[in-house]
């Protein structure tokens, strides 16, 4: 037999949230999260021009954002590559 789970209003989550607040028991133990470390990346001058050319032309509004685009992309082709090289070995 299923058991079928009704969701939560916001409300309702509040009034639960408020209700178990003091109790210990209700609690699990607190989650730690750690922000991923930022890496910097040095462009010689006239690739960075070219980069914010071509960021513009796509029209996006931070080259970061181009930037992260592009390189996933060219990472996914290595990756399905190497895969498809292992593959064949």
């Amino acid at each position: 037999m299923k058991t079928k789970w009704k969701a939560m209003t916001g409300e309702e989550i509040d009034r639960a949230v408020i209700a178990q607040a003091e109790d210990k028991n209700a609690w699990e133990k607190p989650v730690k999260a750690h922000r991923a470390k930022l890496t910097s990346v040095s462009l010689p001058a006239t690739l960075a021009a070219k980069a914010a050319f071509f960021a513009r032309l796509h029209r996006e509004t931070k080259l970061e954002n181009w930037l992260n685009r592009i390189i996933q992309e060219r990472l996914d082709i290595e990756e399905a590559a190497f895969a498809d090289f292992k593959r064949n070995l």
